[in-house]
């Protein structure tokens, strides 16, 4: 019972983050949000968008790793990257 509680409590900072980028896509994000209809074929170079993919890296592997992963794919999503399918690992 213990174990399990201590292992909700440390899926805590996971949810949450992964529920800061979801306001983050259902408002601000040009790919997800209001401004969608400024950019029909979409934004991000990448698939699934920037913060999708930082929305399911942080689930999955955590707030440091995920937020880590995150970050290398942000850097990456620039004028000189082709983009593509870049599904998470």
């Amino acid at each position: 019972m213990l174990q399990n509680i201590c292992v909700t409590l440390l899926k805590v900072p996971r949810h949450f983050f992964a529920l800061l980028i979801k306001i983050y896509q259902r408002t601000l994000s040009p790919d997800h949000g209001i401004f969608r209809a400024l950019w029909p074929n979409g934004y991000c170079r990448f698939h699934p968008s920037c913060s999708e993919y930082g929305r399911q890296a942080i689930l999955k592997y955590g707030v440091f790793k995920g937020g880590f992963m995150a970050s290398k794919r942000v850097i990456r999503c620039n004028p000189w990257n082709k983009g593509g399918e870049d599904p998470l690992p």
